[in-house]
């Protein structure tokens, strides 16, 4: 049996056991997670679609891991203008396995493995993570004076402790490198912010 599943406004066709790359799920490794948006569903000749959804029909998918794709770096150059824009794009994405496909409102079969029991799941509070960098003292810079720094981006790097010009002209490339496997943003990206702001930073 065979579905039509959308999921972050893609649609994918999908089989049991088959493993795709998705725009991130809000779930943990090993969860079961069900899919409820399904356009149609059917073996061979016989397929039933919806309108646009199948009601009562669901796909249940294990989340097998919680990644990144390739950086997508879009350059803009105006001749003569002195004006260039570098700006990158890290997408996040979910691995997950198609468990089963489901119909007529049931249930997944399989569980989670590992998942906490429910008393302790409420007991539990989440430890805020520890920021990357520790912010300095004294007032913040603008860091979207910084060609490819936003209002989101720079929200993001103050949340990560880098709040001025200076301290990120001091980062290293170990720095940089820390940056990309923990935030939305490419190594090349925090290099060429590094120099923009050497020179803001004087």
């Amino acid at each position: 049996m065979f579905a039509v599943i959308k999921t972050g406004g893609k649609q994918y066709r999908v089989a049991a056991n088959d493993v795709l790359k998705i725009e991130k799920l809000e779930a943990q490794v090993g969860e079961i997670v069900q899919i409820g948006a399904v356009l149609a569903y059917g073996e061979g000749d016989k397929v039933t679609f919806g309108a646009p959804f199948v009601d009562g029909a669901s796909v249940a998918a294990e989340v097998v891991e919680q990644g990144k794709a390739r950086t997508v770096i879009a350059f803009k150059k105006r001749r003569r203008q002195n004006s260039r824009r570098k700006i990158g794009h890290r997408q996040l994405l979910t691995t997950v396995r198609i468990s089963e496909i489901l119909t007529d409102g049931a249930k997944p079969s399989k569980k989670a493995e590992g998942a906490p029991k429910k008393a302790a799941k409420e007991e539990a509070v989440p430890a805020a993570a520890a920021p990357l960098f520790k912010a300095p003292k004294g007032k913040a810079d603008d860091l979207t004076v910084i060609k490819g720094i936003g209002p989101v981006a720079a929200k993001d790097l103050n949340e990560q402790g880098i709040t001025t010009f200076a301290q990120l002209a001091a980062l290293t490339d170990a720095d940089a490198d820390k940056i990309d496997a923990a935030m939305p943003f490419s190594a090349d990206q925090i290099k060429d912010w590094r120099e923009q702001a050497k020179e803001l930073a004087q």
